[in-house]
């Protein structure tokens, strides 16, 4: 079974940036590395950031133009770029992998309203203050 790890979390300041990883293992052919969501306090999950296997992409409308997510497949390591941080982005950051290979606009929508859409790891805390 895959297991995900998420690193790279921390404090900073609004304005700051900060880079998330995801590393994979008992990684199947039936399981994509394939995206980020976020839970904060009092809040629900909200879908951050998608990645598909031909390289799409999909954002959160709350993160475009400042997060960048991409994949390294030969590592199966996930990356989270977070640049122009405000303090609304501070939430438990998860990666996740999908039992199928959707493309990443249908990662954005699964992620954000199946709440058993896959697997995803134990999640790392990002905190941004003003």
């Amino acid at each position: 079974q895959v297991q995900l790890v998420e690193s790279g979390g921390g404090s900073v300041q609004a304005g700051g940036s900060l880079t998330l990883s995801c590393s994979a293992s008992g990684y199947t052919d039936s399981t994509y590395l394939a995206g980020w969501f976020r839970e904060a306090q009092d809040k629900g999950r909200e879908a951050v950031a998608a990645i598909d296997t031909d390289g799409g992409t999909a954002y959160a409308d709350s993160v475009k133009d400042r997060f960048t997510i991409s994949k390294d497949r030969a590592k199966n390591i996930l990356y989270l770029q977070m640049n122009s941080l405000k303090p609304e982005d501070t939430a438990m950051y998860y990666c996740a992998a999908t039992l199928h290979d959707y493309n990443a606009i249908m990662t954005l929508g699964i992620m954000r309203d199946d709440p058993n859409f896959g697997v995803w790891g134990q999640g790392t805390q990002v905190t941004v203050s003003s």
